[in-house]
């Protein structure tokens, strides 16, 4: 899926900065991991309505997106408690 694709390339870009913010206890960090799991799971509802209109796709475009999806929303999550220990 092209949009997957595309949307998973600029993502590359944000995944990096979110890490790296991370790495240097930023507290935006958790905001950008909130909007990677937001965007990222609507990237991967608009793939699923692709497939279920009877669009081609791959399983491991699936799982992929799965996988990062599942990723996504635990850092969005867990990043406010990891975060504000580091800080403490």
């Amino acid at each position: 899926m092209p949009f997957v694709l595309l949307f998973n390339f600029g993502a590359g870009f944000a995944y990096v900065t979110t890490g790296l913010a991370v790495l240097l206890g930023r507290s935006w960090a958790t905001w950008l991991a909130r909007a990677l799991a937001v965007a990222t799971l609507v990237v991967f509802v608009a793939f699923g309505v692709h497939v279920l209109g009877g669009g081609a796709f791959e399983l491991r475009t699936v799982i992929a997106m799965t996988g990062r999806s599942g990723f996504w929303v635990t850092q969005a999550l867990l990043l406010p408690r990891v975060l504000d220990r580091r800080m403490a």
